[in-house]
């Protein structure tokens, strides 16, 4: 049985952390859920990294290709092997899904409709695929979901690709699947900026995350 969060809970607090090293926005992560509280209010991390590619803990080292001088970082979060460059913009989601009463499954699909719901607004027909997590456009994968659960609460969270280089996915088998497409807004919608896309999408997270928008 799914379970649905409470009614409209405090907003989280927003941070917009600029470009900063994955290794060092992980064990941020790792700190911070391992240090907060019933109380604690959640947080929400928008940023870039310099080019990684970082590995899940059910990773395989067969599906890194060529990293071709590319840091590869082993991680905590689930899932295969993905690539996080300039241009992509990262929001980590630091929720206490028992608090909120999410399931694992319902707070996915949560993120995955904040993705679409966003994209909508950009005329960017977006599906989710419950075989393959995370959203897709025209069939190529626009943006990546990988969560880690701890004590009730998550870290990590998505990479949507906007105006970067995809040609390091070429590298690697992105989440495990060989020659997965990828794709990023740019190619609809050629003027886009990250700077924008920071801003206008915060809405769509509190709206999905039922947060109270006040």
């Amino acid at each position: 049985m799914l379970l649905l969060p409470n009614a409209m809970t405090i907003s989280p607090l927003i941070y917009d952390l600029g470009v900063i090293p994955y290794q060092d926005t992980l064990q941020r992560m790792q700190k911070f859920t391992r240090e907060r509280t019933e109380e604690t209010p959640d947080e929400l991390w928008l940023l870039e990294h310099p080019p990684v590619f970082t590995q899940g803990i059910a990773g395989k080292a067969e599906h890194i290709l060529s990293p071709h001088h590319i840091p590869v970082v082993q991680t905590d979060r689930g899932g295969q092997v993905t690539y996080h460059g300039p241009g992509q913009l990262v929001v980590y989601v630091l929720c206490h899904l028992k608090r909120q009463q999410w399931t694992v499954r319902s707070f996915v699909c949560a993120l995955e409709n904040t993705i679409m719901e966003y994209c909508r607004t950009l005329n960017i027909p977006t599906q989710c695929d419950s075989e393959r997590r995370g959203v897709f456009a025209e069939g190529k994968k626009i943006c990546s979901i990988g969560l880690r659960i701890s004590q009730g609460a998550s870290y990590h969270g998505i990479a949507l690709n906007i105006n970067m280089d995809l040609t390091p996915f070429t590298y690697i088998n992105p989440c495990g699947y060989s020659q997965l497409p990828m794709t990023q807004i740019k190619d609809f919608q050629p003027n886009i900026k990250l700077d924008n896309v920071k801003k206008e999408i915060i809405p769509y997270f509190l709206k999905n995350l039922r947060y109270n928008p006040h």
